[in-house]
């Protein structure tokens, strides 16, 4: 039986009345609802209804026939929606929120935005910014709908039917027409379709101007060169936008090699967001993984980038900083992605991508991206955190690795009813230095951990079926034949395969390649061991420290920037096929080394700053760099 009734409905309306019909404001918050409570014909007599709070339910959808023609005031806050198209039922609606629906998306902001045309404010924020973008949005995609329209036609055949056409259409343009960052791929798709259902239903006619709900037609619009505006969050979500500022690059940049071209360069992490912040450090980056609801193909887009007491999450393709996430009094170091699979009260699986970061503090922050919140806090450890990463099998295992001389492996667990994590800890493994890079063994993730350490390369069993739960280094490595002492600084350290390592740090201007297979095969139960190098790499000639090197096993590429503002790439594919490599006489030179462009910031050319971390996304369409004069800089193959 449903909960609701019209005695409760009188009860928790106002004014107090006999009449369902009178009611103009109606609470029905915290009462457990679920979606099939909501009763279209027992709603439907609130005729005159102009404000409903449905907040703190258990609602994963609005019925779309709840008979609702006055409403102004919708209130959904701390439920589990995860779709908005039924809002469009309230043509009226000025205010509406939705805060606390952790499967609702930047997408779904612009749908709403679309849909309501009188809509004032969005979880208490002026809407008119999110309206300017849907317009500029819509005006794009209707010009692009057109121009595919005009060549699809162009080349049909005279006897192909019409309906099949027809259909044909509207899916070849919602798979080939973009536009806009890879977040809002769910609204533009969206979009795509209407505007194309609509061009085919009328035979063309329509073609410059399909209109958002309550707007009057206008003259056709041309193509909108306005870039999208950074996306605003509610006042009160752990995730903002701030102004976004952009250093101009030089007319000219040297790039050898001239594979990758210099695309943007952000001002994302200043202090206070002045302009003449160019001295915040940046130290870690990593692309979203693209497994991610929404995305397509093989590969993403979507980078998170750290320094200062600012994460940020942003669109390779249009240099839009789509979130931001500012903790004051921290210092980020490190971010890692994982993509959790949540399961709703009503039995549905949702994908989640969240981002753990985490710095100076020692603690751990789970930052629910799409939503834009911050889901939870790990207190991981009481001094700051170099470095931190999610295994490769386990989606809910995280290594965080501190300047305490500890690194422990946490299960984060997937999100409860009210959306937040209870983190437990399942190893403890003890370093005699600070670990700085962490790297699960390819071949065998679950059994062996690799850390470039401030005293060297170390590794660790990480079975979780020991009994031991604290643990000290089983191995050391060592990167100079015949030696058998470690105690160099490893500052760079990944895996190109499941065999090949590339590490750096050890020797002066140079990266190793190493076989783990070989190595571990000849360690004859020793506590240190010699790498089997398979390979130098010629790398700068600097002293400086703790340049960190990331590799694309995709493209079996190596990568590390230097105290220049370049960055060396190698293509070691050649290494990774030889069955086996004889010993290296001489250093590898890099296949194109990316020259610092010297953008221009305060009028001023940035001639020189250090690249303190590089990473390129699986396909190597888009290489972003992070500089210590608080630059990210975006390459692009063309």
């Amino acid at each position: 039986m449903s909960p609701l009734t019209p005695r409760l409905l009188m009860q928790r309306g106002r004014p107090k009345t006999d009449r369902l019909g009178k009611i103009r404001s109606l609470d029905l918050s915290g009462l457990k609802l679920l979606s099939e409570h909501l009763d279209p014909t027992l709603l439907g007599r609130l005729k005159h209804l102009q404000e409903l709070d449905l907040s703190n339910n258990q609602l994963e959808a609005l019925p779309a026939n709840l008979g609702l023609p006055h409403l102004r005031i919708l209130r959904c806050t701390n439920n589990q929606l995860g779709d908005v198209t039924t809002l469009s039922q309230f043509p009226l609606l000025e205010e509406l929120s939705l805060e606390g629906n952790p499967f609702l998306t930047v997408s779904d902001n612009l749908k709403v935005a679309f849909l309501l045309p009188n809509l004032r404010k969005v979880n208490g924020k002026d809407a008119s910014s999110t309206s300017s973008q849907v317009e500029n949005l819509n005006r794009e995609l209707s010009n692009r709908v057109t121009v595919y329209w005009e060549k699809f036609m162009a080349a049909l055949g005279p006897e192909q039917e019409a309906e099949k056409v027809q259909t044909d259409f509207v899916n070849s343009a919602i798979r080939d027409v973009h536009y806009g960052p890879e977040s809002l791929q769910d609204f533009t798709q969206w979009r795509v379709r209407m505007i194309s259902e609509e061009l085919v239903a009328s035979g063309g006619t329509q073609a410059q101007d399909t209109n958002i709900p309550g707007k009057l037609p206008g003259a056709a619009a041309g193509r909108s060169r306005t870039r999208l505006a950074a996306l605003k969050r509610p006042h009160d979500a752990l995730l903002s936008v701030s102004p976004t500022k952009r250093v101009s690059a030089a007319p000219f940049t040297q790039v050898e090699g001239g594979q990758l071209e210099p695309l943007h360069f952000l001002q994302c992490h200043s202090r206070n967001n002045s302009p003449r912040d160019l001295e915040t450090q940046l130290w870690a980056c990593a692309f979203e993984p693209a497994c991610e609801e929404g995305h397509s193909g093989n590969t993403s887009q979507t980078v998170a980038t750290c320094g200062g007491e600012a994460v940020c999450v942003i669109d390779c393709q249009t240099g839009i900083v789509l979130h931001k996430y500012k903790s004051p009094g921290e210092e980020f170091f490190s971010v890692a992605w994982t993509t959790l699979t949540v399961v709703t009260q009503a039995g549905h699986k949702k994908q989640w991508s969240v981002l753990a970061a985490a710095g100076l503090r020692g603690l751990v922050r789970l930052l629910h991206v799409r939503a834009g919140f911050c889901c939870g806090v790990i207190r991981a450890h009481k001094k700051a955190i170099a470095t931190l990463c999610f295994s490769p099998t386990h989606q809910t295992h995280l290594f965080t690795a501190s300047y305490d001389k500890r690194i422990i492996l946490w299960d984060i667990g997937v999100p409860n009813r009210d959306y937040e994590f209870q983190a437990s800890q399942l190893l403890t493994l003890d370093s005699a230095s600070t670990p700085l890079r962490l790297c699960p063994v390819a071949s065998c993730p679950d059994t062996y951990l690799l850390a470039g350490c401030e005293g060297g390369c170390c590794c660790w069993d990480v079975r979780l079926d020991q009994p031991q739960k604290k643990r000290a280094c089983k191995v050391e490595f060592t990167f100079s034949e015949g030696s058998e002492t470690a105690g160099s600084r490893v500052d760079g350290l990944a895996f190109v395969n499941e065999d090949v390592v590339a590490s750096k740090g050890s020797n002066p201007g140079t990266i190793c390649l190493w076989s783990w297979r070989q190595t571990w095969a000849a360690r004859d139960g020793r506590s240190v061991v010699s790498v089997v190098i398979l390979a130098r790499l010629q790398w700068s000639p600097t002293e400086l420290a703790y340049f960190s090197l990331s590799t694309c096993p995709e493209q079996g590429l190596v990568l590390c920037g230097d105290e220049e503002g370049s960055v060396w790439i190698y293509d070691v594919q050649h290494i990774l096929k030889q069955p086996q490599p004889s010993p290296p006489t001489s250093l590898q030179a890099p296949t194109q080394i990316l020259r610092w462009p010297q953008p221009r910031a305060l009028g001023q050319l940035v001639t020189k700053t250090m690249v303190n971390t590089v990473v390129t996304n699986a396909a190597f369409t888009y290489l972003t760099a992070l500089t210590d004069s608080n630059i990210v800089a975006i390459w692009k193959r063309p």
